[in-house]
């Protein structure tokens, strides 16, 4: 038993392992997500949501699952065959790829990297390759034109972003997401979000609109492009585009638990959990899921115009000056 413990924790074992267990726990994770996502818009709309299928409709993923697999993948005769089937992979890939990063508990990680922060950026941003990928390869001009504003979206507000991420460097001292979660500890006051609440706002809502949800849908607005750069995709292919998004979802609210919510770290010391703290850590991931979700249901769209200018003229500026002013205290104190 010795002998099989110590070839599983040899590399590239290791490793192939971890990814595979990443992979699994992300499939079902966007799996387990569309079933909180009809039940949360179910309880804000005061109806029910699935509960058919099995007790109180648990069962409901597994059937939703099952109807993917058995229809039919069909794709436009003029469509850029495997430039078309690669798109959904070349969106889930990033969303699955960046949890190898991700610090659940004290020496709970695949990878720990000292430029997690960069890493996490330089991956998600091969998202935006995907949505135009799967708009240019169904040649229809509805997807092109999704395609088309999902990546001016994803582009625009990977800067703000990015610009939030500064603080967190500035103030951890390191691109390390272990070190970042570790500079937290000592209780919530010691939580980044506090010192940073304008670039944490920023944050949430450019994960928001990386991830293509109410208000920032437009590349996918069913009222004006029937669908956007998905309209093409049937059956599992366009499952996957579907788990890819509640994939990214998942994704954002880990590190934005991570980078300002303390990730793994109690609320107050007597709480640790030690080995356990993975706890603490998945309850404020659901937490921010959760909103993601609440805001889906309660506020209407953006305009194109009106998501350009909240990303360049409100979350630029206002990044840009929180930075320096975390900057110039770091500087005196």
């Amino acid at each position: 038993m010795q002998t099989v413990l110590n070839l599983l924790e040899q590399e590239p074992l290791r490793f192939i392992l971890a990814f595979g267990a990443i992979l699994f726990l992300t499939l079902n994770l966007a799996a387990v997500l569309t079933m909180a996502e009809r039940k949360v818009s179910a309880y804000i709309h005061l109806r029910y949501g699935p509960n058919r299928v099995g007790p109180r409709g648990i069962l409901q993923p597994l059937a939703d699952v099952f109807k993917l697999f058995t229809k039919e993948n069909v794709s436009p005769n003029r469509a850029d065959r495997w430039i078309f089937l690669a798109a959904p992979i070349a969106m889930f890939l990033p969303a699955a790829v960046v949890w190898l990063v991700i610090p659940f508990a004290p020496g709970a990680v695949v990878a720990d990297i000292n430029v997690a922060i960069l890493f996490f950026v330089a991956v998600t941003s091969i998202g935006a390759l995907g949505v135009i990928m799967a708009g240019y390869g169904s040649r229809s001009t509805f997807s092109l034109l999704g395609a088309l504003r999902g990546a001016a979206q994803m582009i625009s507000y990977e800067v703000p972003l990015i610009l939030s991420l500064l603080g967190v460097v500035v103030l951890a001292g390191s691109l390390s997401f272990v070190d970042v979660v570790e500079a937290q500890a000592g209780g919530f006051w010691n939580w980044y979000f506090l010192p940073l609440f304008p670039t944490f706002l920023a944050f949430y809502i450019s994960g928001l609109a990386e991830v293509k949800r109410v208000p920032f849908d437009l590349p996918e607005g069913e009222s004006e492009i029937v669908g956007g750069f998905m309209i093409e995709y049937s059956g599992m292919t366009w499952a996957l585009i579907q788990a890819a998004e509640f994939a990214g979802m998942g994704l954002m609210s880990a590190i934005t638990t991570t980078l300002f919510l303390g990730g793994w770290q109690p609320p107050f010391e007597f709480l640790d959990l030690g080995q356990f703290n993975w706890v603490w850590f998945g309850l404020k991931t659901a937490l921010i899921m959760f909103t993601f979700q609440w805001i889906r249901w309660s506020i209407p769209r953006l305009r194109m115009d009106q998501l350009m200018d909240l990303g360049w003229k409100v979350l630029v500026p206002l990044t840009l000056v929180w930075l320096v002013v975390v900057a110039g205290v770091m500087l005196i104190v």
